[in-house]
C-alpha cells in the first residue's frame, strides 16, 4: 500500500464543499502524482454542507464482515473523474456510527469514498479501534462494492474521542496511510513519535473528558515535524463538538485530506499558515515548513 513515489506536494488541510454542478477535473498528469478532484476550492466551498460530487450510500451489515462492526459507505456517484481516495471514520466510547453521520457524506461529496463504521463493541479501547479502522480500510479497498471506485494506495483514517485515539494507533502501525485526523482524541498512550503519517489533531478548548493539555496537545507535540502535522483547537467547544455539524471541523479536515490523500496543493492555502484565532478557533499550530506530500 502507499505511493511508490514519496509525497511530493505541500499540505493543504482545508475542506472543499462547493456548489454542485461544476465540471469535475479528472486525474492530473501522472508525472506529478497529483489526484485533483473537483473545481478550485475557496474558503466558502470547503465550509459548505455539500461539495461538487453527487454521492450515493450503501450499508455493510455487521454480520457480513469480520474485525469491525459494519457501517455505511458514501461514495461519488459518477465515474468520470477516475478513482478516489478512501477515508474510514470510527466513533468514540459508547457511541455508534450515527454520531459521525453528519461528517461522512460531507467529506464524500468533496471527492472521497468514506466508510463510517461501528466498532465491535461501544466500549472498545483506542488500540482496538485502531485495529478495526485498519480492518475496515482493508475491507473497503479489497472487498466492498465500492472498491472499484477507490485508489487503494490512498487511504486515511479519522475518529472521535477513543476513535481519535484509534486513528493515532492505526497511523502508527500502518505508515502507508496517507493521512490521519483524530477529533478531540482520547488515549492513555501519549507518545506517537514513531508515527510518520501526516496528522491533523483537532482539540476542543473546553473538553472536560479529554482535556487538550493531557490528550490532544501531548499527542501533537510527540509527533515528528515531517511529513506534516497540525493542531487546531476549537474555541470554547466541548468534547462532543465533532458529533454535530461543524464547518470548522469539516473544512479543515477536507483540506487536510485533499492535500495529503490527493496531493492537491490547491488546498495548502487553508492549512498553511492556517486559520487565525477567532470565534471558531482558539489556536492553530502546524509544521508547514516540514510538510512533504
Amino acid at each position: 500500500m502507499g505511493k511508490t513515489i514519496p509525497r511530493l506536494f505541500g499540505i493543504a488541510t482545508a475542506v472543499a464543499i462547493g456548489a454542485a454542478g461544476i465540471t469535475l477535473i479528472p486525474r492530473a498528469d501522472a508525472a506529478t502524482d497529483s489526484f485533483q478532484r473537483g473545481p478550485a476550492p475557496s474558503a466558502n466551498s470547503i465550509a459548505a454542507a455539500r461539495g461538487p460530487f453527487a454521492i450515493s450510500q450503501t450499508s455493510v451489515a455487521r454480520a457480513s464482515v469480520t474485525g469491525f462492526g459494519g457501517g455505511d459507505i458514501y461514495f461519488p456517484t459518477g465515474t468520470g473523474a477516475g478513482t478516489f481516495g478512501a477515508v474510514v471514520i470510527a466513533p468514540g466510547f459508547t457511541a455508534r456510527r450515527s454520531s459521525m453521520a453528519w461528517l461522512a457524506p460531507r467529506i464524500a461529496s468533496q471527492g472521497f469514498v468514506v466508510f463510517n463504521i461501528d466498532t465491535l463493541t461501544t466500549s472498545d479501547q483506542p488500540a482496538g479501534r485502531g485495529r478495526q479502522l485498519l480492518a475496515a480500510a482493508d475491507f473497503l479497498t479489497g472487498q466492498s462494492s465500492a472498491r472499484t471506485r477507490i485508489d487503494a494506495s490512498r487511504v486515511a483514517v479519522m475518529g472521535h474521542s477513543m476513535g481519535g485515539g484509534g486513528a493515532l494507533e492505526a497511523a502508527r502501525s500502518r505508515p502507508e496511510l496517507q493521512a490521519a485526523i483524530p477529533l478531540t482524541p482520547w488515549n492513555l498512550t501519549k507518545s506517537f513519535s514513531r508515527d510518520t503519517v501526516p496528522t491533523l489533531i483537532i482539540g476542543a478548548e473546553s473538553d472536560a473528558i479529554a482535556p487538550v493539555r493531557s490528550h490532544a496537545e501531548p499527542f501533537f507535540q510527540s509527533l515528528p515535524s515531517g511529513p506534516g502535522k497540525a493542531y487546531l483547537e476549537l474555541n470554547n467547544a466541548s468534547h462532543f463538538a465533532p458529533n454535530t455539524p461543524n464547518a470548522t471541523i469539516a473544512a479543515t479536515s477536507v483540506a487536510w485530506l485533499k492535500l495529503f490523500v490527493d496531493d492537491d496543493t490547491r488546498y495548502r492555502q487553508f492549512v498553511c499558515p492556517g486559520p487565525g484565532a477567532g470565534t471558531a478557533v482558539s489556536e492553530y499550530r502546524s509544521t508547514c515548513d516540514a510538510f512533504t506530500v
